[in-house]
């Protein structure tokens, strides 16, 4: 089966269209609202669907994810909720890939080998990992690569030039650069300018599509980031929009509300 993940990037490229890409908690604002959100992002535009497993530590996310987060440890979010979550997505949504974005020790947990097959069999297309350094990512990219996942990679604004060009090298997928040094959500550290600058060298030198994510927030800042990276990714602002909703239904309206203007300001 073709890798659903770039097949849509190669789709969009060949189109001249930027991903837009979502990020939610799985869980969060509710355990039965988020196979809803996920078919109300695609609805609205999304073209691949980033899930934050929900973890104790959680030290890349700012506040509003982490407390995303605390709220769905809360209501016993786990890893096989997320899979069954991705398998419930699937029964009516075959194509737009879906990755897992979390940390290294629910997967070293479950164990590496086991993860990936599940998280294969239900769905899952790729997975990143915050906390997990290239230097040591061989072992689990292998484990990943054998039941036909991504191991998506993170390139920073303080990443050293040698360990860029290693990440262009090896990236799958898509590489997701973070536009600031620092927590999700703090998008006042932004330098345009600088993560303009930044992205398209990364770009030119990646041999696969580049993304760029932190500190986008609304249409404005999507078109204005966009154009340097090959997509965009939106997490804070989304899962703030979400937080208080009190059913499926108003959690799905308002995931759409949100990014239906991004979608349009990227076309």
């Amino acid at each position: 089966m073709t890798n659903r993940i770039d097949a849509r990037l190669a789709a969009l490229k060949s189109s001249g269209r930027k991903a837009l890409v979502p990020f939610i908690t799985a869980g969060d604002p509710s355990r039965e609202a988020t196979v809803a959100i996920m078919h109300s992002l695609v609805t609205a535009g999304a073209d691949l669907l980033e899930l934050g497993v929900p973890f104790s530590d959680p030290m890349a996310d700012g506040p509003v994810i982490q407390r995303s987060s605390e709220r769905a440890l809360l209501r016993h979010v786990d890893t096989n909720y997320v899979f069954d979550t991705v398998r419930a997505f699937r029964q009516t949504d075959a194509d737009t890939p879906v990755v897992l974005m979390g940390y290294l020790n629910p997967v070293e947990m479950r164990g590496a080998d086991r993860y990936a097959r599940e998280a294969a069999e239900a769905g899952v297309d790729g997975v990143l990992l915050v906390d997990l350094p290239p230097e040591e990512a061989a072992p689990m990219r292998a484990a990943f690569n054998a039941n036909a996942l991504d191991l998506i990679s993170l390139a920073a604004p303080t990443t050293a030039p040698e360990r860029l060009a290693r990440l262009a090298r090896e990236s799958q997928g898509y590489l997701y650069y973070v536009s600031f040094a620092g927590v999700t959500g703090a998008s006042n550290k932004l330098d345009i300018g600088d993560a303009l600058e930044k992205v398209a060298a990364l770009r030119a030198q990646s041999r696969v599509p580049v993304l760029i994510g932190f500190g986008i927030k609304d249409a404005a800042s999507a078109a204005t980031l966009a154009p340097a990276a090959d997509g965009v990714v939106v997490g804070s602002a989304l899962v703030q929009i979400l937080a208080d909703a009190t059913s499926p239904e108003e959690a799905a309206t308002r995931a759409s509300a949100f990014l239906a203007p991004i979608r349009l300001a990227l076309s």
